[in-house]
């Protein structure tokens, strides 16, 4: 195995069991090999460009809910599978608490433009489908071009209406059972705009539970994130 400082990102595992292990699955996830390596050289837009998280380069599970762990990264590569307004999708991985994820997009990166630049949906909903009330899980988003230095939306974990945290906006799109466009403005999930850190581009994305911050009795699932503003469209 290639060591992360061979591709200039230190803080960047190839293995998705953490830096240091070497065994191709590790922790027994299933995972296929090209889900395990990721190339960070410079951008090339084509085919292979991609607007969903791709590649899962490094992660930290915390305790509690441990869902979707054993199949960890697959449910959160690709499109969301959001179960509605009032329901909470199972298509998910739960982060633990305090645990957290780095994510990148083959051959493709979020850039500032019109709006927001990118979305993380999660499997929040509203409890008995009352709109006041939201099962929040949340997490606190940041963002980095070199997989070194980090910028964090500034999540406000501790009270509603939890500004600038992930985990808050039930998903709607859902790739295998309905037809919404899941980088439409009717998908859902918590979207975020680089030029609120003052940023024009980013390459990777992590996410970092922060539910037992608020003192919730569970844990950050994210199903998907996605690029709106990408540098190949």
């Amino acid at each position: 195995m290639k060591s992360a400082a061979y591709l200039g990102l230190p803080l960047l595992c190839w293995s998705l069991a953490g830096c240091g292990d070497s065994s191709d699955d590790p922790a027994g996830t299933g995972a296929s090999p090209e889900l395990q390596t990721y190339d960070p050289g410079p951008i090339v837009c084509g085919a292979g460009s991609v607007h969903f998280a791709s590649h899962a380069l490094q992660h930290s599970f915390g305790p509690g809910q441990n869902a979707g762990q054993n199949r960890f990264p697959t449910p959160l590569l690709g499109g969301p599978r959001g179960a509605g307004c009032c329901a909470g999708s199972l298509d998910v991985v739960s982060l633990g608490n305090g645990g957290s994820v780095v994510l990148a997009f083959a051959h493709n990166a979020i850039v500032d433009g019109p709006g927001d630049d990118f979305v993380v949906f999660e499997n929040a909903f509203f409890v008995d489908g009352d709109e006041g009330r939201v099962f929040a899980e949340l997490a606190e988003v940041a963002v980095s071009e070199d997989g070194e230095v980090w910028h964090a939306f500034p999540c406000d974990a501790v009270a509603p209406p939890y500004d600038r945290c992930a985990g808050v906006a039930p998903v709607y799109a859902n790739v295998d059972d309905n037809s919404i466009d899941p980088l439409g403005k009717d998908a859902g999930g918590d979207r975020f705009d680089l030029a609120e850190l003052g940023l024009e581009r980013a390459r990777y994305v992590k996410i970092t539970d922060r539910a037992d911050i608020a003192g919730m009795n569970g844990v950050f699932d994210l199903d998907a994130v996605a690029i709106l503003n990408a540098e190949c469209p």
